[in-house]
């Protein structure tokens, strides 16, 4: 079965990260392994026949056999995320198929190099199947995660990327709120510029990879400002999404 066939996914479980994004646990029978940064297109029939494509990111890792997730934002009048978050229940079918690219990929080798991590919003998706797979593969390579939000409660996988935290010296997470912050934060506050970046950056002793992935403005502003600090464009990858129909 090819990578680009079609196939019926049965949702094992649906879990709630924040109130407006969800993560979809899918069976596969005939399951691939991904490389971290690709993703599935799912489509969604009704009836009539009209039909719906969007594509999705996986959050897993590729350690996880036979099953896939994929973390979904609720957009406002979007087609697919709106009946995914309300008529989609555990056990049933959808139609996907992938994985899908192979630009926007990170490979947990034994040589890897330090890691910068730079995400906005839902752009934290691929970021987190990559953090995953560095787990697994138990690397300790310095890796920091730059992750952008509006406020508190939108923090996806929050649980989890504190607990990484806990548990790896190696690993950084910077949080930056770009309109509310919790009480008491002495953390960053503003929308990512170029003196965040410089700061950030200074925390590697060699010049990292990165992985940026959000709204299209984030990712072109911090592209550009880490081309700025000197670091390669080859060694800057990106992958940015506006406004869709959801």
């Amino acid at each position: 079965m090819s990578k680009l066939d079609w196939q019926r996914a049965t949702v094992t479980a649906i879990h709630a990260e924040t109130p407006r994004v969800k993560t979809f646990t899918l069976s596969l029978p005939h399951w691939t392994p991904h490389l971290p940064g690709q993703h599935y297109t799912l489509r969604l029939t009704a009836p009539d026949g009209y039909q719906a494509e969007r594509s999705y990111s996986v959050a897993s890792p590729p350690e996880q056999p036979d099953e896939i997730e994929l973390t979904v934002e609720a957009v406002e009048e979007g087609e697919v995320s709106g009946y995914l978050f309300e008529g989609v229940e555990v056990d049933d079918e959808l139609e996907v198929r992938g994985p899908i690219g192979g630009y926007f990929v990170w490979r947990a080798t034994a040589t890897a190099r330090p890691l910068l991590l730079v995400a906005g919003g839902s752009g934290v998706v691929p970021l987190m199947a990559m953090l995953r797979h560095r787990q697994r593969a138990m690397l300790r390579n310095p890796t920091v995660l730059l992750f952008s939000i509006r406020t508190p409660e939108e923090v996806i996988y929050r649980q989890e990327l504190e607990a990484m935290t806990a548990s790896d010296p190696t690993f950084t997470l910077l949080l930056d709120y770009t309109r509310q912050a919790p009480d008491g934060w002495s953390g960053y506050h503003r929308r990512i510029d170029t003196a965040l970046l410089t700061e950030v950056v200074k925390r590697f002793a060699a010049a990292p990879e990165c992985y940026v992935c959000g709204p299209t403005g984030l990712v072109e502003s911090v592209a550009t400002g880490l081309q700025n600090l000197g670091l390669p464009a080859e060694d800057i990858r990106t992958e940015r999404f506006g406004p869709t129909g959801g």
